[in-house]
């Protein structure tokens, strides 16, 4: 996958387009990611011994990770992400717009 965990991304399609949030959980083998404060939905809690009070939550839902591209502060806006193998033979993520390191 092209973000991990920790990473700023922004929303490139559906209802939250043009959202931008911190990847809160990857889920590689189902190509989905949680970010925060998108894709909000309505959990009806019932009480149990880790949440003494129940009732309705407000909690993020996953989206597909093809809905995402990674930020780029410095590019401003959301960048396609390519891989470059270091002198030292470690791979590390580049943006495209810029050529950085990420």
């Amino acid at each position: 996958m092209h973000v991990k965990k920790g990473d700023t991304v922004v929303v490139i399609t559906g209802k939250d387009k043009g959202k931008k949030g911190k990847v809160l959980k990857a889920m590689p083998k189902t190509q989905r990611v949680i970010v925060e404060g998108v894709n909000m939905i309505t959990k009806h809690q019932k009480p149990n011994a880790k949440i003494q009070q129940g009732g309705i939550i407000n909690k993020e839902a996953s989206i597909h990770v093809s809905n995402v591209m990674l930020f780029d502060a410095k590019a401003g806006k959301g960048v396609r992400v390519g891989h470059k193998f270091l002198a030292d033979g470690t791979k590390v993520r580049i943006s495209k717009k810029t050529g950085e390191e990420i």
